[in-house]
């Protein structure tokens, strides 16, 4: 028995065994998670830094204190979100009381990637933990000190019946998917979320597939251009464009595209310097085949600003190009980087239109101000999530479940959605014997009479 058979066969036994259902054993491992946090905070935000060189700042607010929100959530609400619910009962069920139990799948695989290697570690495991289920954490080998640091602390915290990593490359991960889990969480790209759908469909495993696509930043001609492009520029070069929600690409009103341009420009240059590299804290690209894909697409268009890389020190300047085509190569997938191509359109119908011709994103963000466009564009394209005159920051609100649809993923969690995605809800009728019907069975003489009355 290798390794990741032995966890996967202790977590499994560890769950018949019934430790994770009761209230009080989730409550418990809810503010274990949040005391390891606070307890492991420095060595956190180091290790990010090591693997990925984002600030202080930038790791505290995208990595540990979504984290802490995502724990007082669940550590308020986890008595109310475990009560059964009670159902109406119809007259054929006279007598009898219906309900659904919320019970746990049980023995959860999370996988995740190396963008946010913290976040996006530990808030689905938040919600299985909640669930009362166990959990095997595979984290990114992208972000080795990260990855580290987590089996280290969760080892120290946890019993490994209950929660555990196992670190390595795609070789474990390929393992680990040839196992049997009740459930499947999976972050990352959509070829490789294609794969760890097709090993689950050989056990039937449900899955959550968080992915990400081309999300689009429609700026109309009457949006406040200033506030635009600086919700843009944060939502963009965040992380160096390494969010899967970040703004793939800009698509702007011909008449105001200029002027954003201009405002856009100003706006990186308040935010990273005159010259981004002397910016220290400027995120890095996380690997030299990730950097050598994202230059290859400098070659397009016209570069309005930035361009510039050093690949010694994986980094690439906040840049924008103009005059770019959507059969150009940068708008054939994914950027994920520090690159934001320009479009433009005529009247905001072609617009839709046109982007109803894409595969659904994962995000995507309008800029103005009439309220009549803003329902037009939000109701009539299909997309996981996003923001009115802003970027980003659906993602950090709780009550608000997080999730890509189509190409870029299916379900969806945070906050209550996290604790729902890892629960089965179970349908109980617990029936009266003080009667019995007669007309429901067969040879009841007046029976299809009265089912008939009853439900028609």
């Amino acid at each position: 028995m290798s390794i990741i058979q032995k966890a996967v066969a202790d977590q499994r036994e560890f769950f018949r065994q019934g430790h994770t259902k009761p209230y009080e054993f989730r409550m418990n491992q809810l503010k274990k998670l949040k005391k390891m946090l606070k307890k492991w905070e420095p060595a956190i935000l180091e290790a990010v830094h090591t693997d990925l060189n984002k600030s202080e700042y930038e790791a505290f607010a995208t990595e540990v204190g979504f984290l802490y929100s995502e724990l007082d959530d669940h550590i308020k609400h986890l008595e109310e979100w475990m009560e059964p619910i009670y159902v109406k009962t119809p007259i054929t069920h006279k007598g009898s009381k219906n309900y659904i139990i919320k019970e746990p799948y049980g023995n959860v695989l999370v996988i995740a990637p190396w963008n946010y290697p913290i976040n996006l570690a530990l808030a689905p495991i938040i919600g299985a933990i909640a669930a009362g289920n166990t959990v095997i954490l595979k984290p990114s080998e992208l972000t080795p000190n990260v990855s580290a640091l987590l089996e280290e602390i969760i080892a120290e915290t946890f019993e490994p019946g209950l929660l555990t990593v196992l670190e390595g490359g795609k070789e474990t991960s390929q393992e680990l998917l040839d196992q049997r889990f009740d459930y499947i969480f999976f972050t990352g790209s959509i070829p490789v979320g294609k794969i760890v759908m097709e090993k689950a469909s050989r056990h039937l495993t449900p899955v959550t597939l968080e992915l990400g696509g081309k999300s689009p930043a429609i700026v109309h001609k009457d949006a406040k251009l200033d506030l635009a492009a600086k919700r843009i520029v944060w939502g963009k070069f965040t992380n160096a464009g390494q969010t899967c929600i970040a703004p793939d690409y800009l698509f702007v009103h011909e008449d105001v595209k200029d002027k954003l341009l201009v405002k856009i420009k100003k706006h990186i240059q308040s935010m990273y310097g005159k010259d981004p590299f002397e910016n220290t804290d400027f995120t890095s690209i996380v690997s030299s085949s990730h950097f050598d894909r994202l230059t290859g697409f400098l070659d397009n268009g016209e570069i309005v600003t930035g361009g510039r890389s050093k690949r010694e020190r994986l980094r690439i300047e906040p840049t924008v190009m103009d005059d770019i085509g959507w059969d150009d190569p940068v708008m054939g997938e994914e950027i994920f980087g520090p690159i934001l191509p320009v479009l433009t359109y005529e009247n905001l119908s072609d617009a839709v239109e046109t982007l109803q011709d894409q595969e659904k994103p994962l995000a995507l963000y309008y800029f103005g101000k009439n309220e009549k466009d803003q329902k037009y564009v939000t109701e009539t394209l299909s997309f996981g999530g996003g923001c009115i005159n802003d970027t980003l920051y659906h993602i950090a609100n709780p009550h608000l479940p997080f999730g890509g649809v189509g190409s870029s993923g299916m379900g969806a969690y945070h906050g209550k959605a996290s604790f729902n995605t890892f629960t089965h809800q179970k349908s109980i009728t617990r029936q009266t014997t003080k009667f019995d019907y007669s007309f429901r069975y067969p040879g009841s003489k007046a029976g299809l009479k009265i089912i008939k009355k009853l439900l028609k």
